[in-house]
């Protein structure tokens, strides 16, 4: 079990950087994820959700989630998105538009069995909605869920060693939920606010919980 120290010192690590990542600046790959979270969460704040898919709206949505994907890893090498354009994203937006209003309001501090089920069940509506050849992955598919709704952290191969799991499913959720509750002060109190992509100076809007447990472990995975 992480200590509150370790806890505080993997967030300080993402926030400040080290010797290999200049941390969470304006002009750094991790506020890639502010931008495109704002974006979404701002249709969400406005009771406008159904307008991210709009005429007006549907290439600004795919464009923020296809650089905050690529920013974090998912165009490269052999990657199927690679070789594809930002309208891949366009049935995916369309499906995010119509979600279950509740996957909005679902965060960590509240992964009761029937949440977790609808957790579960919007990753079969993401891979439904992605044109991808053999199915997307859990990295790809948590990545989105992180970016878009802030309700589950990216099971890349850094939390995912980090957090000790080796699949998105109900059990990992399950321990997702323990460690919050056993560490819920600290994770409440790190819950910074993002960034803004026109004056790069802090929002109204926090961090989820489950992107400070992404932080955490994808720093603890990391070393």
């Amino acid at each position: 079990m992480m200590s509150a120290m370790d806890i505080k010192k993997n967030i300080d690590e993402y926030i400040y950087g080290n010797n290999s990542s200049h941390g969470r600046k304006p002009l750094e790959r991790y506020a890639s994820f502010d931008y495109c979270f704002n974006h979404f969460q701002s249709f969400r704040d406005q009771s406008r959700i159904s307008e991210l898919a709009s005429p007006q709206h549907i290439q600004e949505s795919c464009l923020h989630l296809g650089f905050y994907l690529a920013s974090w890893g998912m165009l490269r090498g052999s990657s199927f998105l690679l070789g594809k354009s930002v309208k891949v994203y366009e049935s995916l937006v369309r499906s995010i538009a119509s979600a279950n209003p509740i996957l909005w309001d679902i965060d960590v501090n509240c992964y009761t069995p029937e949440n977790i089920h609808l957790i579960l069940d919007l990753r079969k509506k993401i891979v439904e909605n992605l044109d991808y050849e053999n199915g997307p992955s859990d990295i790809l598919v948590t990545k989105i869920m992180l970016g878009v709704f802030g309700n589950v952290p990216a099971f890349d191969s850094f939390f995912k060693i980090g957090f000790g799991v080796s699949t998105f499913d109900k059990s990992a959720l399950e321990k997702i939920s323990d460690f919050y509750k056993a560490n819920n002060i600290i994770i409440e109190n790190s819950r910074l606010a993002t960034l803004d992509f026109i004056t790069g100076q802090p929002t109204h809007r926090l961090y989820t919980r489950a992107k400070v447990i992404d932080m955490i472990f994808f720093i603890e995975g990391g070393k």
